[in-house]
C-alpha cells in the first residue's frame, strides 16, 4: 500500500531563529508503537520539502490493525529537540486521519494528497491510542 504525499503547514515559532524541522513517523499495531522512521533534518525552513519514501512493511492482513503518528521535530543539535506539531492518520482516528487512511485503501499503488494541521498531541477519541505527543519529541 502506498501511503501517499503529506503536506504539512509548519507553524510559526515565538523566535527570531528558523526551526531546523524534520518528521518522525511511528508505525502503530493496535494502539502499541512497532517500528519508527525519520526524514533527514532541513536547516533553518519554515517551508520544508523533503521528497522521502518513509517505508514499513505491513501484511495486508494487518492494514486494519495499523496506524500512523507523525510527528514534525525541530532539531537542536545543543539542546533538546521540540515538537512543532503532530498528527494521526488510520482508522483509530477519527476526521481527516481516517479518511485518507480509507481513500489510500480504496485507491492502492496510487499517490493520495491530504493537508494536515498540525496539533500539540494526538487526537485523544480513539478507541486504542492514547499517545500525547508533548510528552517529548523523541
Amino acid at each position: 500500500m502506498y501511503v501517499g504525499n503529506l503536506e504539512f503547514a509548519v507553524p510559526h515559532f515565538q523566535s527570531d531563529l528558523k526551526p531546523h524541522p524534520y518528521v518522525k513517523v511511528y508505525l502503530l499495531c493496535q494502539g502499541r508503537r512497532i517500528k519508527k522512521r525519520k526524514t533527514t533534518v532541513k536547516r533553518s525552513s519554515l517551508a520544508p520539502v523533503y521528497n522521502e519514501a518513509l517505508v514499513f512493511d505491513v501484511p495486508s492482513s494487518n492494514v486494519e490493525d495499523v496506524s500512523l503518528i507523525v510527528k514534525v521535530i525541530d532539531y537542536d543539535r545543543i539542546g533538546h529537540n521540540e515538537l512543532m506539531g503532530c498528527c494521526g492518520i488510520g482508522p483509530s482516528f477519527i476526521g481527516v486521519g481516517r479518511e485518507h487512511w480509507q481513500e489510500m485503501l480504496d485507491n492502492p499503488r496510487k499517490p493520495v494528497a491530504q493537508w494536515y494541521t498540525l496539533m500539540e498531541t494526538v487526537p485523544d477519541n480513539t478507541a486504542s491510542v492514547s499517545l500525547s505527543c508533548l510528552n517529548s519529541a523523541r
